[in-house]
This record gives structure tokens, C-alpha cells and sequence, in this order.
């Protein structure tokens, strides 16, 4: 290679760098096609080019970037004219020495390109055409080869991956906005049920007050006065509710002082006094975890006033060192709360509300002997992009959409330090969204039409040699089918109806490195592998039986009380004694 080769390709290398450094940053579609569009044309020794995108439903192409005078971005031409056209007919990379022989072109004939030459490569998704990459000579005398058709290519590829980044980058957006949205609706739907509850039982006890003043042959006319303001105040918080104000009497006020004046309000409107007790150094609150905190004590009370029939109840705020304690206690009928969980709005808004800004709620209750809340919060939320912490990254891989949005929701209701960056609907785009986005997990199912177990197990270790693939048994997966998955090294397995707590589970053991097989799995493969004893240690033996049950390294070295390194040890020797690659192997193995 000369010197000026040398420096031609190191000028070639350095711009497809600096468009590669571009791809890993940008998501905006259109300043990166023109970048690329921009690099290869200056590469060339030309001036002029055009970037299309292929609309192969509609049979038309738009040209996306076009550096000419007469520029023609966002023109749509049928794919029957112009190089584009040329390029999809091909279905290759075309040359034309000039561009007047291209049958239905676009540029005029008194035009200088009209009679240059012109080549055009195809942009690919692995199989589909996406667009094309156009390039004209800048003089009369240039002529494009096969090496100006590679170069070409590079950066063609380089468009393909943009678009595709771009395209899941959008999808996770607008799955984000959905989520807004749905979260929006779900704080407006809690604050209305808060307010209308509180002031409805206000009301209803007011009315019962002129009810009963009625019966002794008193004067009725103040309690229903004072069922009348409370009717007008609910429909105030019912407004500031819905438009996201907060409470009326929450602005600016501490957490303490709010609270109290909440115990005050429901021994207004009750034969209740509720005892109110700080412990602890007070701490400044974001304002949202002191919204929600108010809340939870407002609508523990309100159920306590509506449902407990209780004679006592305590209200306690504890400081401590990690974040704010809320207690609310009552000594009335209590409830069985598995019996009640999911028939209301006010325990799992209590739930939601704590999850809200990264707490959790404790509800103990026995009917006959009253009921316990204890809510935890950080004294300032959660926040998933900025905690420092880095949330494992899911791929979730199904042919059903159904399915997809049930995984994702199951996901989000269990780990909130999960998050799945794509959904895809079958294996092409499944070994795609790993390439791009690199994830910690992938959640395929194992019925994907056209694909067997191995095969895209061994496309996704390719891609990403750092992801572990979790199988979803979907109906109709014979044992067969399991093993083969089995061998070809899933690192867990989970039943179509598995539970948010044990999908959870599943995912971050494997994004951890742990292989899973959870229990009815195991006896659909067969039951437990039969093992020679006498080729294994005491020690080892116990290991043995420990993996056979499911656990993991560190439950192993809990069980046995040895040390994680040591069980990793022993499950090394266990694998090379028995002749398999992996736990999972261990498993599956008759």
C-alpha cells in the first residue's frame, strides 16, 4: 500500500469513527442521515448526493436529504423513476456512467448531472430495503468503481443502523409517554377518590348528625349547614384534584402541621380524637413524597372513620436515618387483607402512592383486633435515570402483542429497577434490538413461528455475548423443544402464566448470572437427572441436591455456611464430573 493509499484509507477509517461516535449519541434521525450522507460524498470527490427512505407499502420512496441546488427533500416519487428506483429494482448497488440512462430520472437535461455518472446502494436491514444511498460525479470524466461502491456501502450500513436506532428509540419514547400518561390518570383518578371520599363521609356524617338532632325534637338546621359547606368543600378538592394542585391545605405548609390539622379535621367530623406523635430530628421532604405522605395519612384515617368502628387511633412520623416512617393504627373490627386486596381503590391507592416516589406500604390487619399501615419514603424520590444505579435492560421477545404488554406491565409492576428497553415480535428483530441496545436480559418466548430454541439462542450470544436468554413456555412446547433450549444454554425457564414476583425473580437472577429453572418447569423436563454419587464428594453431593431445588450460589452458601466462591467452586467440578456446560444443562440432563 503507497502512502497515499495509506492516508486515503485512514481518512476513509476516521470518517466512519466520527459517524459511528455520532450513532452512540444521537437518536434524531434526519442531523444523522445528513451527517452520513454529507461524509461519503466528501469521500468520493463529489458534491452532490441524495439519502431516500423506501416505503415499500405504498411503493414510493422520500427523499430524506438531498445536497443540490435544486433540492428535492421531502419530494415522493413512485419507485418506478429516478436511481432510487434503479437501486430497488436491483435489489443491489447499481453504476450509471450517466445519468441519462436512467429511464425515468428526475434532473432536467440542460442540468450538468444529467450527463455525469451516478451510483446507488441499497440500505439494508439484514433483509429489508430501507432506503438507498445516491452519489453524483462532480465532473464529466469521473467514473465510479467497485471500490467506490464498498466505501458506498459502509456508510450505507451505517444508515441502516441510524434508522433502526432511531425507530426503537422512538418506540421507547412513546412508550414512556404512554406510561406518563397512565400514571398521569392514575394520581388525578386516586386524588379525586381521596377528596370525594373524605368529603362524602363528611357529609354523610353531618346528615346523620341533623338526623339524629331531628329524633330528640332539636334543631336539625346546623349539622345540615355544616353538611352544605362540606358538599361545597369537596367539590373544591375535587377540583384542585383533577387539575393537580394538591390538597388546600398542603401549600407551604410542613408535613407535621398538615397532619395534624388532618387529625383535628377527623375528630371534627367523628367521635375519634386521634393522637398525633413526631419521633425523630424533622428532615425537609421533596414536595412530592410530602404529597403523597399526606395522602396516605388522609386516606388511612378516612377508612379508619368510614369502615373500622374503632375507638382509638394513633398517627405516628418518624425521622429516621434513611428516610420518613408514617404509622396509623386503630383498635376497630380489622379485615383479612388478602381476602380484600385488589376489591378498592383506597388500599392499593396506598400502595400506588408509596411506589409513586420509591416507597413501600405494610398493611397488618386481623378482623376482631384492628388494623396497622406502616408506609416507608425516602425523604426525597427515587429517580431511575439519576439514582446512580444503573436499571437492567430487557428485551422482551413475542409474536403475540398481548403477551408483550402483559411481560412489560408484569416487569414494571415487580422491579422497578428493570427496564425493558424493546419489544419485538420475532426473532430478526429480536437479534437486532440485542445488537443496538445491548441488554442484561432477553425475554423470548419459545414458540416463535420459524425459529427453533439453538438457533436463536446462538444469533443473540453472537450479537451480545453478555446477555442472558430467559425461555417463556408458551402452550404447546413439547419436552423436546425444552431441552433442546436447554442445552443450548437458556439461562431460565418460566411458565406463560408466571406471576409479576417470580418473573421479577427470574430476570434479575439471570441479569445477575444465576441459571433459574423453577419447580413445575423441572418436571416437564423430566424430573431430576440422575447423577452418579459415587463420582462426587460428600460436599459436593450436597451442592447437588441444593441445585436440584433451584437455588442460587449464594442461597447454597447460606444453606451450607460456606462461602459464595467455594459453592462456585463446587458447581465447577459438579458440571466436569457429569459432562455438562451448565446448570441449566445439569437440569434438563436425563
Amino acid at each position: 500500500m503507497t502512502q497515499v493509499e495509506a492516508r486515503e484509507r485512514a481518512s476513509v477509517d476516521d470518517a466512519l469513527a466520527a459517524v459511528a461516535n455520532d450513532l452512540a449519541g444521537e437518536f434524531r434521525l434526519q442531523p444523522l442521515l445528513e451527517r452520513i450522507l454529507r461524509s461519503a460524498v466528501e469521500l468520493l470527490g463529489c458534491s452532490s448526493g441524495s439519502l431516500c427512505l423506501i416505503d415499500a407499502a405504498s411503493h414510493t420512496y422520500r427523499k430524506e436529504i438531498d445536497l443540490d441546488e435544486g433540492c428535492q427533500t421531502g419530494m415522493v416519487f413512485p419507485l418506478t423513476e429516478g436511481c432510487t428506483g434503479a437501486v430497488a429494482r436491483a435489489g443491489r448497488t447499481v453504476i450509471f456512467d450517466r445519468y441519462a440512462r436512467i429511464g425515468k430520472g428526475h434532473i432536467r437535461p440542460d442540468e450538468p448531472r444529467y450527463l455525469r455518472a451516478v451510483i446507488g446502494v441499497p440500505i439494508l436491514l439484514r433483509t429489508n430495503l430501507l432506503g438507498s444511498l445516491i452519489v453524483f460525479a462532480a465532473t464529466d470524466d469521473r467514473r465510479f468503481g467497485e471500490a467506490d461502491a464498498e466505501l458506498l456501502q459502509r456508510f450505507a450500513t451505517h444508515a441502516a443502523i441510524a434508522i433502526a436506532n432511531s425507530r426503537l428509540h422512538q418506540e421507547a419514547s412513546e412508550r414512556a409517554k404512554t406510561a406518563a400518561v397512565a400514571a398521569e390518570r392514575e394520581r388525578a383518578m386516586l386524588e379525586v377518590h381521596d377528596s370525594i371520599g373524605r368529603g362524602l363521609a363528611a357529609v354523610a356524617l353531618r346528615i346523620a348528625d341533623a338526623h339524629a338532632a331531628a329524633s330528640r325534637g332539636e334543631d336539625p338546621l346546623p349539622a345540615l349547614t355544616a353538611a352544605q359547606l362540606a358538599a361545597q368543600e369537596t367539590m373544591n378538592e375535587g377540583r384542585r384534584a383533577v387539575w393537580g394542585l394538591g390538597p388546600a391545605g398542603q401549600s407551604g405548609r410542613p408535613i407535621e402541621e398538615s397532619i395534624g390539622l388532618e387529625a383535628e379535621w377527623v375528630q371534627a367530623i367523628s367521635d375519634l380524637a386521634p393522637t398525633f406523635r413526631v419521633f425523630g430530628d424533622p428532615q425537609p421532604l421533596s414536595r412530592n413524597v410530602g404529597a403523597q405522605a399526606l395522602r396516605i395519612v388522609q386516606e388511612s384515617l378516612a377508612n379508619v372513620v368510614q369502615h373500622a368502628g374503632a375507638s382509638m387511633a394513633r398517627v405516628g412520623l418518624v425521622y429516621g436515618s434513611d428516610g420518613l416512617a408514617l404509622i396509623i393504627e386503630d383498635d376497630g373490627c380489622g379485615f383479612d387483607p388478602e381476602a380484600v386486596a385488589g376489591t378498592g381503590v383506597g388500599l392499593t391507592g396506598l400502595v400506588a402512592r408509596a411506589a409513586q416516589v420509591g416507597g413501600r406500604v405494610r398493611i397488618d390487619s386481623t378482623p376482631g383486633w384492628g388494623t396497622r399501615i406502616r408506609a416507608d419514603l425516602p425523604y426525597r424520590e427515587a429517580l431511575n435515570d439519576n439514582s446512580g444505579t444503573p436499571r437492567l435492560r430487557v428485551v422482551v421477545v413475542h409474536p403475540l402483542l398481548a403477551m408483550r404488554t402483559g411481560l412489560v406491565r408484569l416487569l414494571d409492576d415487580a422491579e422497578p429497577g428493570v427496564q425493558v428497553v424493546a419489544e419485538v415480535s420475532d426473532a430478526g428483530q429480536a437479534v437486532e434490538a440485542v445488537r443496538l441496545l445491548r441488554p442484561d436480559v432477553v425475554l423470548a418466548s419459545t414458540r416463535i413461528p420459524g425459529v427453533i430454541g439453538p438457533t436463536l439462542l446462538a444469533e443473540v450470544r453472537e450479537a451480545s455475548a453478555t446477555a442472558g436468554v430467559v425461555g417463556l413456555i408458551d402452550p404447546g412446547t413439547g419436552e423436546a423443544e425444552l431441552r433442546e433450549w436447554a442445552a443450548a444454554g437458556v439461562r431460565g425457564f418460566v411458565q406463560a402464566d408466571v406471576d409479576a414476583n417470580t418473573l421479577g425473580r427470574v430476570v434479575v437472577g439471570v441479569a445477575r448470572g444465576d441459571v433459574l429453572v423453577f419447580g413445575d418447569v423441572l418436571a416437564q423436563l423430566g424430573g431430576l437427572p440422575a447423577v452418579d454419587a459415587d463420582r462426587l464428594t460428600a460436599r459436593e453431593l450436597e451442592v447437588r441436591q441444593l441445585i436440584d431445588l433451584g437455588l442460587a450460589d449464594k442461597q447454597i452458601a447460606a444453606r451450607l455456611g460456606i462461602s459464595a466462591k467455594t459453592v462456585e467452586k463446587h458447581v465447577s467440578a459438579i458440571l466436569r464430573k457429569v459432562g455438562v456446560r451448565s446448570r441449566t444443562e445439569l437440569l434438563a440432563r436425563v
